[in-house]
C-alpha cells in the first residue's frame, strides 16, 4: 500500500516528547513522520515555489522560503536577524518597525546548546525549546535573559569569542558529539565574559542581561534508526526526486540510507509525497 500527499513543504514542527515527535505541514495536512521511519518514502519536486509570505510563485527561494521582493521588503529577512548586534531600528531604518516591536522587542534568551560541540546562541523565549530541536542539538541551557534581540546580539558576540556560534550540521547527522557538563560551561564563561556582560548592564540598564540561574540543562533525543556514516546531502533544484529507506529525523533533516535532505531549506517547493507500507 501507498500513501500520497502533495503540497507545499514547511518548516517541520517538533514536540518535546522523548524522543521527539515531528509533524510536516503540506499546505493544511498535518502530517506524523516519526510514523515513516524505516519505510521507502519518495519526495518529488514538481517545479513550483511559492513565497510564505505572499504565495506569489517565484522562480528562486531566498531565505529559505521568500520571493525576491518580500526577501527585500520584509524585515525579517534582513540581515539583522542573523546578526542581531547590527540592528538599525534606532536610526529608524527598520523595514517594520511594528514587527520588530512585536519580536524583536521581545525577551531573548541566550544560550549553549551541544548539537556538534558547544556553541553559544540566542532566540526568543517563545521558541524554546523548538529552536534547539532545529539545530539537532542533544543538550541546551539557558544563560542569560535580554531585554531585546539587540542585546541578546551583544551578549552573545561576548561569548562567541570563547566558544563557536556555529553548528557543524554534517558533524550533527552523524552524532559525532559526547555529552557535557553545560552548567560548568556557562560558569565558566559568564566568569570570563563578567566585564563585557558588565558593561553592557552599565549601558543600556541592570535589566538588559539577567543571569538564568535557576535552569537546568536539557536532554533531547531524535526518532534515528541509524546515522549516516558519510554525508550526502540532496539538493532538489538539482535532483528533484528522492527517494530512499527513511532512517532518522534530527534538526531540520531526514536522514535516509541514500542521503540527507535539509526540509527548512527547501520551504515553499511544491512536492508530492510517496510512502510504501
Amino acid at each position: 500500500m501507498t500513501d500520497t500527499f502533495t503540497g507545499h513543504l514547511h518548516k517541520m514542527q517538533a514536540t518535546t516528547k522523548q524522543p521527539i515527535e515531528y509533524w510536516l505541514t503540506l499546505d493544511d495536512q498535518p502530517l506524523h513522520v516519526n510514523a515513516w521511519l524505516g519505510k521507502p518514502l519518495t519526495l518529488t519536486y514538481q517545479g513550483q515555489i511559492h513565497c510564505l509570505h505572499c504565495g506569489k510563485q517565484t522562480r528562486k527561494s531566498f531565505n529559505q522560503g521568500y520571493c525576491y521582493p518580500c526577501f527585500i521588503r520584509l524585515a525579517q529577512c534582513d540581515l539583522c536577524i542573523v546578526k542581531p548586534e547590527q540592528c538599525h531600528y534606532a536610526q529608524g531604518t527598520c523595514r517594520e518597525p511594528d514587527w520588530a516591536q512585536q519580536f524583536c522587542f521581545q525577551p531573548h534568551i541566550v544560550y549553549l546548546a551541544n548539537a556538534s560541540g558547544i556553541k553559544v546562541g540566542i532566540t526568543r523565549s517563545s521558541q524554546i525549546p523548538q529552536r534547539w530541536i532545529d539545530q539537532g542539538a542533544i543538550q541546551a541551557l539557558p544563560i542569560l535573559q535580554a531585554r531585546s534581540r539587540y542585546l541578546s546580539g551583544l551578549a552573545e558576540i561576548c561569548i562567541a569569542q570563547h566558544v563557536s556560534d556555529k553548528t557543524s550540521w554534517q558533524k550533527m547527522l552523524k552524532n559525532q558529539t559526547e555529552p557535557m557538563d553545560l552548567l560548568a560551561w556557562r560558569d565558566d564563561l559568564l566568569s570570563l565574559c563578567a566585564e563585557p556582560l558588565a558593561a553592557i548592564r552599565a549601558q543600556h540598564g541592570d535589566d538588559a542581561l539577567v543571569e538564568v540561574n535557576h535552569a537546568q540543562a536539557i536532554d533531547l533525543s531524535y526518532p534515528v534508526l541509524t546515522y549516516p556514516e558519510k554525508v550526502k546531502s540532496f539538493n532538489l533544484d538539482k535532483t528533484a526526486i528522492v527517494s530512499g529507506l527513511l532512517q532518522g529525523i534530527k534538526g531540520q533533516y531526514w536522514l535516509f540510507d541514500t542521503g540527507v535532505i535539509n526540509i527548512r531549506k527547501f520551504a515553499g517547493y511544491q512536492v508530492s509525497l510517496h510512502i510504501d507500507h
